[in-house]
This record gives C-alpha cells, structure tokens and sequence, in this order.
C-alpha cells in the first residue's frame, strides 16, 4: 500500500531513531508548506533554518560538530533546540553546502533529533563541477513531493465526502449515474485547475478559473527564471527553448528535431537540457518498454519516450488552453487525448510510493500491418498491466487487445469517462478512479 509524504512524516516522527529526510519536489508544489504545517501539529517547537532569508545561519554549519551547531541556531533564534520535542527544518539547504554535509553527522551522533530539509535545485548543486560535494548517501532518505492528486484536490474544495462513496465502490455497487456525471464535473475542474497549490488556492478564494490561471502562469514565470540556475551559461539558450516547447510535446513521441528543425546536431545541443528539465521535475519521461517480464526498467528504451509535463493544469496554461471553450466543450475538442494522457500519467505517481523516483512506461509494437501503442503499463501485483486512455467513451481498444494477446495478460485497464464497468477481460475505470485500480483488480484477478 502506498504511503503518502504526510502519512510517512508521522510514521519517521514516531521513531526512537531517525534518519534526516530530504523532501525532493519541484518548485511549488509545497514542500515547505506541508513541512512548516507538519512541525506545528506534531511538535512543541518549530525552528524553521532558510538559508535564503536568513545568511547569517550559513555560519551556524562552519563547525560539523552537530552540538556546536545546535548552540548557534539556538543563540541565533534565542531558543533551545531539544531531542525529541523540536522539529529542525533545513530550508533552501542548497544555500549551505556545508549544511547537506553535517546531516550525515544528525544521522550518527544525535539521531534522535528530528532534522528535515528541502531546497530547490538540489540535484544541481551536486554535481556542480566547481564546487564539487561529497553527499550523505546512506545518512538520509528522500521524499518525493508532487501535485496534488484529484482526490486531494476534491478535499481542498470542499468535496471531500466523495472520497468514501469512491472507496466503496465495486462493480457489483457502481455509483449511480448522476453521482458519476457529478465527479466527472469535478475531474474538468481539475484539469483545469491541477494540483499545484497556489492555483488550487486562487480556484478556491475566487471560484474562478482565471484566477488559478494567474497563478499557474506566475509559477511557469518562476520556471522560466530558475532556469539561469541549472548550470552552464551556453546551454541557457538551449534550456528556455525546450521548455517553451515542451508542453507541446506531451504524450507523443520525443524527436529532438521536432525543437529545433533548423539545427544540425539537435540531439547532441538538446539532450543535457532535457536532462535537467527532468532534473528539477518540470518534465517526466515516460519510456517505452518491450514488456516480457518484470522489473518492467529491466527492458526499457532509453531513446524511445514521450513527455509528461509536471502538472495537467501548467500543460493547459502552456497550451493557451481558453477555459471556457474547454468547459464548454466535450474531451475530445480540445486537445483531450494529451490532457487526458498527461492527467491519467500524474495521477498515477501521485499515488506511487513517495519513496520511489517516478517511473512510467508505454508499449508499441512496429510490426508491419499491426502497428499498436498502449499508453501505459504497470506493475499491479506483480502482474504486467496495459491501460489504454481514452478522452471520451470510444470503444475501440485495438491496441489494448492486441497488446493482451501478445503478451497473454489476463487483464486490461480503459481510463476514460465512461462509468465503471467490466466485459471481455477489460475494466473500464471513470477518471476519478484511478487510485482505486489496484483495490479493484483484486476482485478480478485470482
């Protein structure tokens, strides 16, 4: 069962020793937020370290002894910082090096304090080639911090009785029509919306689409800034193209001369920055994989893949996505396929163990006269699983059957709006079930 970032916070807070954690994430999507919020309800103090506010802490970690640290943070605070009754929380701990380095010393000499950092860019500063920097591997553990999921979403707006009536849902109890027409409005909500925080905020306080839009478009400007910060000067050209063309590229098949058609070695000028647009959780490659066996990695393409982008409503803003057109309109009008691709794509890592790097994959077959792409497959149970997205209720599956043919599997995945339902070895699953497939296939496959 997968544990989310919350859950895993109160299960390392209730240990008698810990590891410092290191909550990875990209920019917004509320790591110091859940933090701070984390460290007010399950402690008795809060010493919030950023060492992009406050420079002067940078001098607190010149000692790696972690009790001289503790006495400087706490003259530099006026207050004592207590083994098991405070919270220490490292933020934009890539301002201090020599802070990444002392969590190794939290871990061996006083693991009984409770440490946690996050930073932007932290994948950067370690392996900038100037400034070289021995990590703790081994001393720390990471978390892996992502939107919103649409489940977290309906219990942000307000909706969150429906996370029960979702739970007992069976194919022998399906929720009634006008219950799924109701989800399915919220589902375009969310699509619209995301789940970054900030643009969920703004949905929430103005009951208005364009108010979450101004927010999505003033994270895409924070992107669009940050990306001075990923390393060499010469590939900034390079990073603000790729990431202006990126949205355009989610959901179909990567070709680096589809950036730049007029240069003469894209691969070679694009790669490292594709790299590092990966690199900070902008991008997320889905890589296509032959699918004989498990681990599904273990076959992987490393130069077949689409994109995803990090969230469904940052692709809309990108794409210039008119709200009202799009509410007005069926899923299929308005770019569906990919917005519903990009959305069934994040909605499956929101629920993937937060411990775990994000990982998905897809299946194509080139054969002459049977050319098929399943959108996804994934380990469910330890059996290989296709799922086919579909944006509207069409009914043709060519690929998902061909796919259960070739590889004998017992089971198919339909995401799309139609209701849940069950025929000829192939589930159909409502968008706003996705979290419930693994529950569901139990009653299915024996």
């Amino acid at each position: 069962m997968k544990r989310d970032v919350e859950t895993e916070l109160i299960l390392w807070k209730n240990k008698k020793e810990r590891t410092p954690l290191i909550i990875k994430g990209a920019r917004q999507v509320g790591k110091s937020y859940t933090i701070e919020d984390f460290g007010r309800k399950n402690f008795e103090k809060l010493i919030v370290v950023n060492f992009e506010e406050k420079k002067e802490a940078i001098s607190c970690f010149e000692s790696l002894d972690v009790h001289t640290i503790l006495k400087h943070l706490g003259y530099l605070y006026g207050t004592t910082i207590t083994p098991g009754h405070t919270l220490l929380f490292l933020d934009e701990i890539q301002m201090c090096p020599q802070a990444i380095k002392a969590l190794r010393y939290f871990k061996e000499k006083l693991p009984t304090l409770h440490v946690i950092a996050a930073g932007s860019l932290l994948e950067f500063i370690l392996e900038d080639e100037d400034n070289p920097l021995s990590f703790p591997v081994g001393r720390v553990r990471f978390l892996n911090m992502k939107p919103l999921s649409f489940r977290e979403f309906l219990r942000a707006i307000g909706q969150g009785q429906w996370e029960e009536a979702i739970e007992n849902t069976t194919l022998s109890t399906p929720l009634s029509e006008e219950f799924h027409h109701l989800l399915m409005q919220f589902v375009r909500d969310y699509f619209l919306v995301g789940g970054m925080p900030a643009a969920v905020n703004a949905y929430i306080q103005s009951q208005s689409y364009i108010e979450a839009i101004h927010e999505q478009r003033a994270i895409l400007d924070i992107y669009r800034l940050d990306l001075a910060k990923y390393g060499k000067k010469n590939e900034f050209a390079h990073l603000q193209k790729l990431f202006e063309r990126s949205p355009f590229f989610v959901a179909r098949h990567f070709r680096y001369s589809k950036i730049d058609p007029e240069s003469t070695n894209p691969a070679r000028e694009y790669k490292n920055a594709l790299r590092k647009l990966n690199q900070a959780n902008i991008i997320l490659f889905v890589h296509a994989t032959s699918a004989n066996g498990l681990p599904l990695k273990a076959e992987e393409s490393e130069k077949k893949f689409k994109l995803l982008f990090l969230d469904v409503g940052l692709l809309q803003c990108s794409l210039e996505i008119d709200p009202s057109m799009f509410k007005s309109a069926s899923f299929h009008q308005v770019n569906a396929g990919v917005i519903a691709e990009q959305y069934v794509g994040q909605e499956w890592l929101a629920y993937a163990d937060c411990y775990l790097e994000p990982h998905l994959h897809f299946w194509e077959t080139e054969k002459s006269g049977s050319a098929a792409e399943v959108d996804y497959v994934t380990n469910i149970a330890g059996k290989i699983v296709p799922i086919e997205v579909k944006a509207g209720q069409s009914s043709k599956l060519g690929s998902l059957h061909q796919f259960m043919k070739v590889k004998s599997s017992q089971m198919g995945i339909h995401i799309s709006t139609n209701p849940l339902s069950f025929k000829n070895d192939i589930i159909s699953i409502p968008f706003y079930m996705i979290k419930e497939i693994p529950r569901l296939l139990k009653t299915i496959v024996k």
